[in-house]
């Protein structure tokens, strides 16, 4: 690490500690030229796959259009804020476990309808009307008749099937 005083190039760690929950080091430096302190803060930078597009073209994962879709479902839903980033985060750490760098955009579509289906399955429905393309009233239909045929999902059953 460069001092930021006087540019040397040797410095030492004299306290390294976790914060932001967790998710940075800060660490206290000093240069061992001009005995100055400084601050450095670490985090992870953690890379999000590339799409791939029905079409076959590529382009960046882009949370900003993810948040939009799933709040465009939830439009009038009584569903807090924090519920709704709570599976953002959950979606964006799926594509990020999976380890590859390109996922098809069916993958983040699936993911995002099984969220939604956790959160409030009108918000689903509407969501999977324009993301299957349901052609007619008997398609919507049968989606509904396989929700309700479906056991209501507990807080336990989620657990369990995240890990």
């Amino acid at each position: 690490m460069h001092c930021p005083f006087c540019g040397a190039k040797d410095t030492k760690v004299i306290d390294s500690r976790l914060v932001a929950d967790g998710i940075q080091v800060r660490r206290r430096r000093e240069c061992l030229s001009c005995t100055e302190r400084f601050t450095t803060y670490e985090t992870a930078e953690l890379v999000m796959p590339r799409l791939i597009k029905q079409d076959g073209s590529r382009e960046p994962f882009d949370e900003d259009k993810l948040r939009a879709g799933m709040l465009r479902s939830l439009e009038k839903r009584p569903v807090s804020v924090e519920k709704i980033e709570e599976a953002i985060n959950r979606i964006m750490h799926n594509l990020r476990a999976c380890g590859d760098r390109e996922v098809e955009s069916l993958i983040v579509g699936e993911l995002v309808m099984r969220e939604l289906q956790k959160l409030d399955e009108v918000a689903y429905i509407r969501f999977a009307s324009v993301y299957r393309r349901f052609k007619d009233l008997n398609e919507f239909r049968e989606e509904i008749d396989r929700l309700e045929k479906e056991p209501q999902h507990s807080t336990d059953h989620l657990k369990s099937s995240e890990q």
